[in-house]
C-alpha cells in the first residue's frame, strides 16, 4: 500500500439493533467523503471493475472478500465498445453504482496490466465513491453471514483529539487501532468511552481533579457523523434505468431479419441493465430497444418486436408494481417469447403470480452451482441478488428450472406451455464464468422459431443437455468390488511426494465407497503403503510386466492409472489393449485421452479441431526431421521429449548447435521429440480442471507463475490464485480449459498450462496433464478442495453435485473454491549436493521439493515461503548470496539463487523497470518486492531514533502484516529474536488464526485447516483441545524426505487412536501430513521458533513431539525447551549431547564404545599434521549436518586445501572436523526405541555398499544376511549403553561400521531416521507407534513378538535422479545424492534386490555390457562376477586397463577407447557406442583417488559416466552393487508373484496392549557409584582451584553430567542420605548459598544454614571457634568470608572437609568449576576457544580462579578492563607465561567481540573505586547490549557470575547466547558432584 501515511483514516460502522458498532478503522483510498448504505459481501476473485459498475449494487456498500484489489488497475474510461459504439468497452454501466467499497488490502499505484490506464483509487475519486482498505473482511463477512444483510456506514476522519494513552486491550486492527478482545464489537468500545471521559474530566494537564493521575496522552482520529440509510426503502431502479427508449443495432454481418424484411427486434426492459446483457443480445444478431423501467411497452412498443427481455437490477421487486403489471399484460397477450435475468426473473415470477422474499444475505459470488432440473446438469454461475423467488408460491402452469445446489433456493423458472423462462443468476457473467451464456442462444433460437412457426408460442422453451433420467442412465454409477491403484514408485525429481498424497486420497475415497483396494507401489517410505489405507499392498515395480502379473493373481474389476504420475500412466498406455481381456475396466480418464495428451502431435491436432490455440510446433523422429521443422518455425525454439516426466530431455535452442545437442539427449529419453515456438517472457498460467462422467465441469484453482515462461513450472515460484489477470483474461482461459477438457473427455482431474502474452490477450496451450500432477497437490492444499479424493469418486461415475464438500459439510463439491488469502509456492533445490551440476533453471525440472505459504497478502505469503525453504532464510531481504555470478547475470539467466538476486538487486538500487527488462517477471510482483526492500531499509533507519522497546506499535504491526519475522526485525534492529518477541507480545501484536474453508466465509465451515496471519482481528476457531503438537518434516530435500512424513503421520494416528487430540504443523503441500483429515487441527505454517511458540501458546498445547520430522524440528528443540515448552520424549539437552561432537565423543569414551579418530580444525597446518598421523584417506565435514552437506573424502594432502575452503563455506559458525576414513568396512544401521533410557524395541539392518557411501544412498538389507552374531551382539550392547546415557525416550538411530568384528559408532540421531518406515513395515512392528506411546506415556508392550517367515528378505534400494541434474557426476560418496527409495521382498537378498532395482526404472541388460574398472583391488574383486557374465553369454566391452586385465585372465572382451579423436574407427569408440544405445549396462568403478580431483578437471571417467546418464544407459558405479547385481542376474529369477511380495492389512487383527512391568534401575547408576569410589577428594578440603589436575576436573565434570541425568530422571538421588552440610556465609549470597542448599537436598542430605547476622560472631566469636562449633554438627562445611585468609583458617580448625565458597577477593573455586562446566556443556569443549574477560578484573575473584583453571586447556584469552580495574599482575604474568594472553585493552572492541567464543563479564563495583569520577567515566565503556553482540559469532556464549548492575543490558537476556541463567543450573550439578566426591560414604 503505497504512501499510506499520507492517506486519511476512515471508520467502518455497522448497525446492530439500535446502536452503532465501530467495526474497525482503516485507510481511505477512494473519495474523501462519508457514506451510508446496505453492507453486502461478494466472494468473487476477479472482476472488480465489472462488479462496482453493476447497477444491481446500487446503494450498497460492497465488501470484496478477496484480499488483492486493484492489482490490474482500471482500463481507460473513454474506450468505446466494438459492438455498442457509444457505450464504454470495459464496464457494466457508465458510472460506478456501489455506494462504497470495503477491502482487506489494496494495491495502490502498483497495478500492472496492458490495458490499465489508472489505479482503482483514482477512478473511485473521479466518481466520488469512498473506499476503505485494511479491514478484516473475513471477520466482516462472517458477521454479515450470521446476522444477515445489515446497514453500514463509512465515516471519514475529520481530525484528531488527545486521550490518555492506555495500552490497548484485545486485538488490534491492521492499522493499529484497537477493537475489544474477542469478536469485534460484541460490546460498545469502552476504551473509546473511557478515553472521552478522561478528556472531559481533566482540568489542566495533570488531571487536577484527582480522577486521573498524570498520564501520557496520545492522538486518536475523530470521524464525521452521518445518518444511517437503507437503500431498499426507495425505488433504486428509477435511479439506474434509462430515461428514454433507445435502439442498439447489430453489425450487418450477423444481423437477423424478419420475413417482412425488418430487423428481428427484442424489447429490453431496463430495470438496471448490465451492458454485457446488451452485448450478448446484439452480438447474436438482434436489434435491441432498451426502454425505461416504467415504460408501458404493451401499449407503446407496437407489434414490431419479437421478444421481451427483462434485465437485472437493484432493490426489492415488490416496489415495482407497474413493471410487473406490464409484464403480466405481455404474458397475457402471448405474442413473443420472454426471458428474464436476476431482478427480471423476480419480476416475471411476480407477474406470474408468485411471491418473492428477502434472503438472509443473498448470493453474490462467481462460483455458485445451479442444477438444471431438466437435464440434471450442474453449472457454475455468477450471482448478485438479495431477493429470491419463493418456489412454493409458483402457480401450477410454472415449474422450477434451476435450483441452487448449495442452499436449494430457486434459481430459475419456466412456463410449462409457453416460451417464457427466467434465471436468477447472470448468464452474461462479467464478472464470472461464462458457462450459461448459451441461454441467450436458447432465447434467440426460440424467437426465430416463433417467427417461423406461431405454434411455438404454445410450447415451452426447449433447452440443450437432454433429459436428466436418460443422462443418468448413460453413465450409471460403477460398483467394482476390487480396484487396483498404481502408485508412482520411488520419489524422483519431477515425481515426488505429491503422488503419495494423491494416491492416499484416492484410496481414502475408494474405502469410503466400500471397495476392496489393492495398491502396487514399491515406495516403502510412504503412508500410502502403510496399514490403514489400502487393503493390500504389493511392493513390486510399477511396470507393465509386474502389473500384468498382479492383475492375473488378484483379478480386480477395475484399475486407476491416474494417481501414480507418469510411471503409472506409462503402464496404462502399454497395457491398453490387454485390459479388456484381463477383465479390468479403466476408471476415470480413458487411456486414449491420455495418449492424446501425451503425444504432442496428436494433442496439437486435437486442439486445432476445436480452435484452441497451441504453440506452433512440429514433431520429429530423428535429427534430420528436427532441422527441417525449425526452418518453418524459426529460432528460438523449445525442444521437448514426448512421454517424459517433468520436462526430461527438454530445453531451449537459440541456434543450430544448441538444437543438435538437445536433440541427441531428447532422443535418448524418447523416440519422438516436439519442436515448438519459444514464448520466453510470456506469463505462465495453470488451471486445475475437474469433470465428471455427466459432463459437469469446473476449474478448482488457477495459478500464476511468478517466473515467466521458460522455467519449468516445477522450478517456478507459483502464486495462487493468479494476481494480475483481469476478469476477461481469467474467464477466457477458464472457458478454454473447460472446452478442452470436455473435448478430450477427461473424467476426474487434470491440469492445463497456458502461455499468455502479457501485452495482449494472445495465448496458447502448452500442455494438458490428464492425470493428477504436482500442481494438483498444490492446488488441493491451496484451496482446501481435495482434488484426488474427488477425482477417485468421479471415476466411479458419481456426479460432482452429489459429492459433499468435505470442508463445509453443507455445500456440494460442484463449485469453484473462493480464496480470501494468497498462496505462494517456492521450490527447494539441493544442487549443492552434486559435483559439477549446472544450477541454471530451464525447461527441465531440478527441484527436489517445494514449500507453500499462506497469508492474507502477497507480501505476507512470500516472506513465509522464503523462510520455509531453508531455516537459514529470514525472508525477503539483502542476503550474503551464495551466487557465483554477478547480479546481472543471475537475473538474466535464472538459477536456484534467483530470489536472493532480486533482493540484492533491489537493495543495491536497481529499479523495478530495470529488473523487469532483465527478468520479464510481471511488474506487479516486482513492485511488491520492491516495497518490502524499501520497508526493510526504513526499519534499519528507525534505529537512529528508537530502540526496540520504543518502536511505534503502528510500525511494528505494519512490519508483521508485511510478513517480517521477529528474527528478521531483530537483524534490522540490532537485537535478538527473543527480545523482539517480548516487545511484540507486550504490545499486544499477536497473530490470528484463520480457516481455509473453500468458500471465503460465505458458509459456516467445520474445517480444521488453519493458518496464522497478522492481517486480521479475530480468530476463526476457539482453543479448547489442548492437543499434542506434532511437528512435520518441512520441505522435502535430499536427506529428509517422505520417510519423515510417514513418521509424523504415524505418530498423529497413534495419538488419535489413543484418544489424544492432535495438532499437526507443516508447510509442505506434497505430503499426507498436510491433508486436513489426518490430525484434529492442521496448521499450514512454518516450523520456526516464532511460529511454533505462537501456535503452542494459542492452542495451550499439552506438549510437542519433535522427533518425527527429521532435522528441521530438531534444530529448534533446544530453544523451544528453553522457552518452557513441554517436549515429549528425549530431553533437548540430551539431543544436543548427541549432536555436539565433543560431548558425544566424551560420552562414548566413558561408555567404552569405540569411534573413528577425529579432530577439530582451526588451521590447515593442524589438519595436515593430524592427517599425517592417522594416514589418508580422511573425511572432512562441518559439524551439525543433515545428509552430509559438503562432506568429502580426501585422499591426499594436495586435496585438503581445496576441501577445507569448500567446507568452511558451508557454515562459518561451525568448525570443521577431520575424521579418519576407514576403508573396506561394513556399515550397519540400528533403529531403536527406548523409554527412560531402556531399549524396548530395535532392529539391525546391513548396508550392501561398504562404509563411505552415505547411508541415505546405501542399499539396505533386513533381516541382515552377512553379519556375524558377535558383531550384532556388540552393536546391541553399544546401542543399549548409548540409549541409557542419553536417557532416550522415543526413537533413535545409530550408524556403526564394522571391520574384523570391531565396531565403531559413526553417528547417532536422537530422532526418527530415514530407515524407520522400512524396518517397521518389513518386520510388521511399527517402531513409531511404539515410540509415540513411550513418549506420551501410553501403555505398551516391550519387544512384542515379531514373526517373519523363514525365506523372507527385504532390500531397500535408492532412487537417483541424475538424469535431471545436467552435469552432476553420478558417483556415490559421503554426500547424499538419492531423491527417494523403494523396497522389494524376495526369498533371497538377490531376488529382493533385483526387483528393487527394476522398481527404480533400471533396465536389465539384454546383450552388451561395458566394463571400466579403476583400481587393481576392484578388478580382482570383480573377476569372478565378470566370469559369470561371460559364461551367461553377454557380449563384454571394456576400456583399456580393464580390457588388458580381463584378457590376461582368459575373458575375451572388445576394447573401446574412452574419448575418441577424429581418426578413430566407430567400432572402437565408447562415445559412439553410448550415443547409439549399443550398451545395455555400463559398470564404471572409479578408482578412489580419481573422482575427487579439483572441480575444474574433467576426467574421462566422469565424461563417460555423464554420457551414460544423458543417454539413459543403466550405470553402476559401486563394486558391491555390481557384484550383487551380477549374482542376481545369474540366478535368473522368474519374478512370479509370491506371498512375500504383498502385505495384507484388511484382515490383520490388532495386537492387544500389555502394560509393561515396573522398570529396574538402569546400569549407569552403578557406574556413578564406581566413579565416586575413585574420588581423590573424599574427606578433603576444597580451598583452591590449584588443588585440581586436569584428570580431577574430568572426573568432576563426568560426575556432574551423571548428576544432571539423575535429576532429570528421578529428581532426587539418595547418595548423601543421612548426611548434613553446614552453610556459613559472612557475605550476602543468593546463588552460591541456594545452589549448595539445593544440591545437598537433591543428593538426599540435609542442610544447616547459618547467617552471619544471626550468629555468635555478633558477640565477638572468632572464625575458628564458629567453624569448630559447626564441625560438631555437620559432615562438611561451606564457607564464604570477606577475609582473604579465611579458607586456610577454617581448614585448620575443622576436622570435616571445608569447601571455600569465596574468600575475599582471592578465590571462588566452585564458581570457577561451574564456569568451566558451563563452557563445556554449551560449546562442547574448552580447547581451541577464545575467552574474553571484561569488567572488574582486579577484584573479580571468579576471574582469577577461572584463569588459574584454564592453564589445563589450550585457549586464547582477551582482557578488556579500564586501567584502574586491570587484572592483577601476578595473574597476568601467569597467562603470559603460558602463551594464552592475546589482547589486552581498556575497552571492549568489536574486533574482540567478533573473535570471542566466550564473553565473560563481571560487575563493575562502585564501592571498589577510590575516585567516583573515574567510576562514572569507565562504567559505560563495558556495557554489553544487543549492539555489542551484533559482531559476535552465532554460537558463542555470554557468561556472568551474577548479580549484575548496568554492565549487562537486560535485552541480552533474550539472546539464545546468554548463558548466565543456565550457568546457575549447571552450578547445581557441579556442586552436587563436588559434594558427592567429598562426602560420599
Amino acid at each position: 500500500m503505497v504512501d499510506q501515511e499520507a492517506e486519511s483514516m476512515m471508520a467502518l460502522e455497522v448497525k446492530n439493533g439500535d446502536e452503532a458498532l465501530r467495526f474497525c478503522e482503516g485507510t481511505s483510498f477512494g473519495a474523501h467523503r462519508s457514506v451510508a448504505g446496505e453492507l453486502v459481501f461478494q466472494t468473487g476473485m476477479v472482476g472488480y471493475p465489472e462488479s462496482i459498475t453493476d447497477p444491481s449494487y446500487r446503494g450498497q456498500i460492497l465488501v470484496i472478500t478477496f484480499p488483492l484489489i486493484g492489482n490490474y488497475g482500471v482500463p481507460p474510461r473513454e474506450d468505446r465498445d466494438a459492438i455498442l459504439e457509444d457505450l464504454p468497452a470495459h464496464f457494466e454501466a457508465a458510472e460506478i453504482h456501489i455506494a462504497g467499497l470495503v477491502v482487506a488490502s489494496y494495491a495502490g499505484e502498483d497495478y500492472s496490466h496492458h490495458l490499465a490506464s489508472s489505479s482503482l483509487g483514482t477512478w473511485l475519486k473521479e466518481q466520488n465513491v469512498p473506499a476503505i482498505c485494511g479491514v478484516d473482511t473475513r471477520a466482516l463477512t462472517k458477521r454479515i453471514r450470521d446476522q444477515g444483510s445489515m446497514l453500514g456506514r463509512l465515516l471519514m476522519q475529520n481530525g484528531t483529539e488527545q486521550v490518555p494513552d492506555s495500552s490497548p486491550v484485545g486485538a488490534l486492527t491492521p492499522h493499529g487501532t484497537a477493537t475489544p478482545a474477542g469478536t469485534p464489537m460484541e460490546q460498545p468500545n469502552l476504551q473509546h468511552v473511557n478515553g472521552r471521559l478522561a478528556i472531559n474530566s481533566t482540568k489542566g494537564a495533570n488531571g487536577a481533579n484527582g480522577y486521573f493521575p498524570q498520564r501520557k496522552m496520545k492522538d486518536v482520529a475523530t470521524y464525521e457523523e452521518i445518518d444511517w440509510y437503507n437503500p431498499n426503502t426507495r425505488n433504486l431502479v428509477a435511479d439506474v434505468s434509462t430515461p428514454k427508449p433507445k435502439i442498439y443495432s447489430p453489425s450487418a454481418s450477423v444481423a437477423l431479419s424478419h420475413p417482412s424484411g425488418r430487423p428481428v427486434r427484442v424489447v429490453c426492459v431496463d430495470v438496471g441493465l448490465k451492458y454485457n446483457q446488451l452485448r450478448c443480445l446484439v452480438k447474436r444478431g438482434v436489434e435491441v430497444e432498451v426502454v425505461p423501467w416504467d415504460y408501458d411497452f404493451p401499449k407503446l412498443a407496437g407489434k414490431e418486436y419479437d421478444g421481451l427481455f427483462i434485465s437485472n437490477g437493484p432493490g426489492d421487486p415488490a416496489m415495482m408494481a407497474d413493471t410487473v403489471r406490464h409484464i403480466a399484460e405481455a404474458m397475457q397477450e402471448a405474442r413473443t417469447p420472454i426471458f428474464g435475468i436476476c431482478l427480471g426473473h423476480q419480476l416475471l415470477a411476480r407477474a406470474a403470480g408468485a411471491d418473492t422474499l428477502k434472503m438472509k444475505f443473498g448470493n453474490r459470488g462467481h462460483n455458485i452451482p445451479c442444477t438444471n432440473l431438466l437435464s440434471g446438469k450442474c453449472y457454475i454461475t455468477s450471482q448478485n441478488h438479495g431477493y429470491a423467488v419463493d418456489a412454493d408460491t409458483l402457480p401450477k402452469e410454472w415449474t422450477e428450472l434451476f435450483v441452487n445446489a448449495n442452499d436449494h433456493s430457486n434459481e430459475g423458472i419456466r412456463h410449462v406451455s409457453r416460451p417464457y423462462f427466467s434465471v436468477q443468476f447472470h448468464p452474461e457473467s462479467a464478472p464470472g464464468p461464462r458457462d450459461t451464456e448459451f441461454l441467450f442462444d436458447v432465447f434467440i433460437q426460440t424467437i426465430m422459431n416463433a417467427i417461423d412457426d406461431p405454434k411455438t408460442m404454445q410450447k415451452p422453451v426447449s433447452f440443450p443437455g437432454g433429459d436428466a433420467a436418460e443422462n443418468a442412465a448413460k453413465h450409471p454409477k460403477l460398483n467394482p468390488k476390487k480396484v487396483l491403484v498404481l502408485g508412482s514408485g520411488g520419489l524422483s525429481i519431477g515425481q515426488a511426494g505429491e503422488f503419495d498424497y494423491s494416491g492416499s486420497q484416492a484410496i481414502k475415497a475408494l474405502k469410503e465407497e466400500g471397495i476392496y483396494t489393492i495398491l502396487i507401489n514399491p515406495n516403502i517410505a510412504t503412508i500410502q503403503t502403510s496399514k490403514g489405507l489400502a487393503d493390500k499392498v504389493y511392493f513390486l515395480p510399477v511396470n507393465a510386466d509386474f502389473v500384468r502379473k498382479v492383475i492375473k493373481h488378484e483379478r480386480p474389476d477395475a484399475i486407476y492409472v491416474t494417481f501414480g504420475g507418469q510411471t503409472a500412466l506409462q503402464v496404462g498406455i502399454q497395457l491398453k489393449d490387454e485390459f479388456e481381456s484381463l477383465g479390468v475396466e479403466v476408471l476415470g480418464t480413458s487411456i486414449d485421452t491420455i495418449i492424446t495428451t501425451e503425444d504432442r502431435e496428436l494433442f496439437a491436432r486435437s486442439m486445432e479441431s476445436i480452435g484452441a490455440p497451441c504453440a506452433k510446433s512440429k514433431s520429429a523422429n530423428n535429427v534430420e526431421e528436427a532441422l527441417e521443422a525449425v526452418k518453418t518455425i524459426g529460432y528460438p525454439v523449445i525442444i521437448r521429449a514426448a512421454y517424459a516426466l517433468g520436462g526430461l530431455g527438454s530445453g531451449f535452442a537459440e541456434n543450430k548447435e544448441q538444437l543438435l545437442d538437445l536433440c541427441h539427449k531428447a532422443f535418448a529419453a524418447s523416440p519422438q521429440i516436439l519442436i515448438e515456438r519459444s514464448m520466453k517472457g510470456w506469463k505462465e498460467i495453470e488451471y486445475e480442471v475437474v469433470r465428471d462422467a455427466h459432463d459437469n465441469c469446473i476449474t478448482v484453482c488457477n495459478m500464476e507463475n511468478f517466473d515467466p515462461l521458460g522455467i519449468h513450472t516445477g522450478d517456478s515460484v507459483v502464486v495462487a490464485p493468479s494476481q494480475t489477470l483481469s476478469d476477461e483474461d481469467y474467464n477466457m482461459l477458464r472457458s478454454t480449459a473447460t472446452k478442452v477438457i470436455r473435448h478430450l473427455g477427461v473424467v476426474g482431474e487434470c491440469n492445463i498450462q497456458y502461455a499468455l502474452n502479457p501485452d495482449s490477450r494472445e495465448y496458447c496451450i502448452i500442455e494438458v496433464n490428464a492425470r493428477l500432477s504436482r500442481s494438483s497437490a498444490l492446488a488441493s492444499k491451496a484451496t482446501g478442495y481435495p482434488l484426488a479424493f474427488i477425482a477417485a469418486k468421479l471415476g466411479l461415475n458419481i456426479p460432482l453435485n452429489e459429492i459433499k464438500n468435505t470442508v463445509t459439510k453443507k455445500t456440494v463439491a460442484c463449485f469453484e473454491p473462493s480464496l480470501d488469502y494468497v498462496v505462494v509456492k517456492i521450490p527447494r533445490w539441493d544442487l549443492k549436493k552434486f559435483t559439477r551440476v549446472s544450477t541454471l533453471l530451464g525447461s527441465s525440472m531440478k527441484s527436489v521439493g517445494e514449500v507453500m505459504a499462506i497469508g492474507r497478502t502477497f507480501e505476507e505469503a512470500i516472506q513465509k515461503a522464503i523462510r520455509s525453504v531453508d531455516p537459514g532464510n529470514l525472508g525477503f531481504n539483502e542476503t550474503e548470496a551464495l551466487m557465483s555470478l554477478d547480479i546481472d547475470t543471475e537475473l538474466q539467466t535464472p538459477s536456484d539463487q534467483r530470489m536472493f538476486a532480486l533482493a540484492n538487486a533491489m537493495n543495491n538500487g536497481y529499479s523495478v523497470e530495470k529488473i523487469w527488462q532483465m527478468t520479464r517477471i510481471d511488474k506487479w510482483f516486482l513492485k511488491k518486492l520492491k516495497g518490502l526492500s524499501n520497508f526493510g531499509k526504513q526499519m534499519k533507519e528507525l534505529m537512529n531514533d528508537h530502540t526496540v522497546d520504543s518502536v511505534p506499535t503502528k510500525t511494528f504491526r505494519r512490519a508483521k502484516e508485511l510478513g517480517y519475522s521477529d528474527r528478521q526485525l531483530a537483524l534490522f534492529w540490532d537485537s535478538n529474536e527473543k527480545h523482539v518477541r517480548r516487545v511484540r507480545v507486550d504490545a499486544g501484536i499477536l497473530p490470528v488464526v484463520k480457516q481455509i474453508d473453500t468458500v471465503a466465509a460465505e458458509f459456516p465451515a467445520y474445517t480444521n485447516y488453519l493458518y496464522t496471519t497478522y492481517n486480521g482481528v479475530e480468530h476463526d476457531v476457539s482453543f479448547e483441545d489442548r492437543g499434542v503438537m506434532v511437528l512435520g518434516s518441512g520441505v522435502y530435500r535430499i536427506g529428509s524426505s517422505v520417510e519423515f512424513d510417514w513418521c509424523s503421520v504415524r505418530a498423529v494416528r497413534t495419538l488419535r487412536e489413543n484418544g489424544y487430540k492432535t495438532v499437526m504443523v507443516n508447510y509442505n503441500p506434497e505430503t499426507v501430513s498436510t491433508d486436513y483429515d489426518e490430525a484434529d487441527r492442521l496448521y499450514f505454517e512454518n516450523i520456526t521458533l516464532e511460529t511454533i511458540l505462537d501456535i503452542y501458546h494459542l492452542e495451550r498445547s499439552s506438549g510437542v513431539i519433535l522427533s518425527m520430522g527429521g532435522q528441521t524440528p530438531n534444530n529448534i528443540s533446544l530453544p523451544l525447551y528453553r522457552a518452557n515448552v513441554k517436549i515429549f520424549g528425549t530431553s533437548p539437552e540430551m539431543i544436543d549431547t548427541a549432536e555436539n561432537r565433543y560431548k558425544f565423543s566424551r560420552m562414548l569414551d566413558r561408555l567404552g564404545v569405540d569411534q573413528p579418530q577425529w579432530k577439530e580444525l582451526t588451521s590447515t597446518e593442524e589438519a595436515k599434521e593430524f592427517c599425517r598421523k592417522v594416514k589418508y584417506p580422511v573425511l572432512v565435514r562441518p559439524s551439525y549436518v543433515l545428509s552430509g552437506a559438503a562432506m568429502n573424502t580426501v585422499y591426499s594432502e594436495h586435496d585438503l586445501g581445496a576441501y577445507l575452503a569448500q567446507a568452511v563455506e558451508v557454515s562459518r559458525d561451525y568448525p570443521v572436523v577431520v575424521t579418519k576414513y576407514i576403508e573396506d568396512a561394513k556399515e550397519i544401521e540400528m533403529d531403536a526405541v527406548a523409554r527412560n533410557g531402556i531399549m524396548i524395541g530395535h532392529f539391525v539392518s546391513e548396508h550392501v555398499e561398504n562404509a563411505g557411501v552415505h547411508s541415505g544412498d546405501a542399499t539396505l538389507i533386513l533381516p541382515p544376511q552377512d553379519l556375524d552374531p558377535e558383531t550384532v551382539r556388540k552393536i546391541e550392547d553399544a546401542t543399549r549403553k548409548i540409549g541409557d546415557a542419553l536417557n532416550v525416550t522415543g526413537p533413535y538411530n545409530i550408524q556403526f561400521i564394522a571391520k574384523d568384528n570391531e565396531i565403531k559408532v559413526i553417528e547417532c540421531n536422537v530422532r526418527a531416521s530415514r530407515s524407520f518406515p522400512f524396518v517397521s513395515k518389513v518386520t510388521g512392528l511399527d517402531l513409531i507407534e511404539m515410540a509415540t506411546k513411550a513418549m506420551t506415556g501410553i501403555p505398551l508392550r516391550e519387544y512384542p513378538p515379531v514373526t517373519m517367515p523363514p525365506d523372507y528378505v527385504a532390500v531397500k534400494v535408492p532412487q537417483f535422479s541424475f538424469s535431471r541434474l545436467s552435469g552432476a557426476d553420478p558417483v556415490l560418496g559421503v554426500e547424499m545424492a538419492s531423491t527417494g527409495e523403494v523396497a522389494c521382498f524376495g526369498r533371497t537378498k538377490y531376488e529382493a534386490y533385483i526387483k528393487g532395482l527394476i522398481s527404480t526404472g533400471f533396465k536389465l541388460p539384454k546383450k552388451n555390457i561395458l566394463l571400466s574398472i579403476g583400481s587393481f583391488k576392484d578388478k580382482l574383486e570383480m573377476l569372478p562376477s565378470v566370469e559369470k557374465l561371460h559364461k551367461m553369454g553377454y557380449k563384454l566391452y571394456a576400456t583399456a586397463g580393464t580390457a588388458d586385465f580381463l584378457e590376461e585372465h582368459g575373458i575375451s572382451v572388445q576394447f573401446l577407447e574412452a574419448l575418441h579423436d577424429d581418426q578413430q574407427r566407430q567400432e572402437y569408440s565408447l562415445t559412439h557406442a553410448l550415443a547409439n544405445n549399443l550398451i545395455d549396462l555400463y559398470i564404471n568403478l572409479p578408482s578412489s583417488n580419481k573422482f575427487r580431483r579439483p572441480a575444474s578437471y574433467m576426467s574421462k571417467g566422469y565424461r563417460t559416466r555423464r554420457m551414460a546418464v544423458d543417454y539413459q544407459t543403466p550405470l553402476v558405479t559401486n563394486v558391491k552393487i555390481a557384484k550383487i547385481l551380477i549374482e542376481a542376474i545369474s540366478r535368473n529369477y522368474d519374478m512370479n508373484i509370491s506371498k512375500v511380495d504383498y502385505m495384507t492389512f484388511a484382515e490383520a487383527p490388532t495386537s492387544s496392549t500389555v502394560v509393561s512391568e515396573p522398570q529396574p534401575q538402569p546400569l549407569s547408576s552403578l557406574s556413578l557409584t564406581d566413579l565416586l569410589k575413585m574420588s581423590p577428594f573424599k574427606g578433603k578440603d576444597i580451598l583452591s582451584v590449584k588443588q585440581f589436575t586436569k584428570e580431577n576436573l574430568h572426573l568432576l565434570f563426568t560426575v556432574a553430567a551423571e548428576m544432571r541425568l539423575g535429576v532429570e530422571r528421578d529428581g532426587c538421588l539418595d547418595i548423601l542420605k543421612g548426611r548434613v552440610l553446614c552453610l556459613m556465609f559472612f557475605e550476602p549470597s543468593t546463588r552460591t548459598s541456594s545452589s549448595f542448599d539445593s544440591a545437598m537436598k537433591r543428593l538426599g542430605g540435609e542442610c544447616v544454614m547459618i547467617n552471619e547476622s544471626h550468629s555468635s560472631t555478633r558477640k565477638g566469636e572468632s572464625l575458628s571457634d564458629t567453624i569448630r562449633t559447626l564441625d560438631m554438627y555437620g559432615d562438611a562445611i561451606v564457607l564464604r568470608h570477606p577475609d582473604n585468609d579465611s579458607a586456610e583458617v577454617a581448614a585448620k580448625a575443622a576436622d570435616h572437609p571445608v569447601i571455600n565458597a569465596g574468600n575475599g577477593s582471592r578465590e571462588h573455586p566452585t564458581q570457577a568449576f561451574l564456569d568451566l562446566f558451563t563452557i563445556r556443556e554449551e560449546l562442547g569443549t574448552v580447547n581451541g576457544l577464545t575467552i574474553t574477560f571484561t569488567g572488574d578484573l582486579r577484584y573479580g575473584r571468579t576471574v582469577h580462579s577461572l584463569c588459574e583453571l584454564l592453564r589445563h586447556y589450550n585457549v586464547t584469552i582477551q582482557l578488556a578492563a579500564p586501567a584502574a580495574l586491570a587484572i592483577p599482575s601476578k595473574v597476568r604474568a601467569a597467562l603470559q607465561a603460558r602463551g594464552q594472553l592475546s589482547v589486552e585493552s581498556d575497552r571492549l572492541t568489536p574486533e574482540m567481540v567478533a573473535k570471542s567464543d566466550v564473553l565473560y563479564c563481571t560487575r563493575v563495583q562502585k564501592e571498589r573505586f577510590e575516585d567516583p569520577e573515574l567510576y562514572e567515566k569507565v562504567k559505560d565503556n563495558l556495557v554489553i547490549n544487543s549492539k555489542t553482540l551484533r559482531d559476535a559469532k552465532k554460537n558463542m556464549i555470554v557468561m556472568h557470575p551474577l548479580p549484575r548492575n548496568t554492565e549487562l543490558h537486560e535485552e541480552v537476556d533474550d539472546d539464545p547466547r546468554a548463558a548466565y541463567f543456565r550457568q546457575m543450573r549447571y552450578g547445581m550439578f557441579v556442586r552436587m558432584a563436588l559434594l558427592a566426591l567429598v562426602m560420599a560414604p
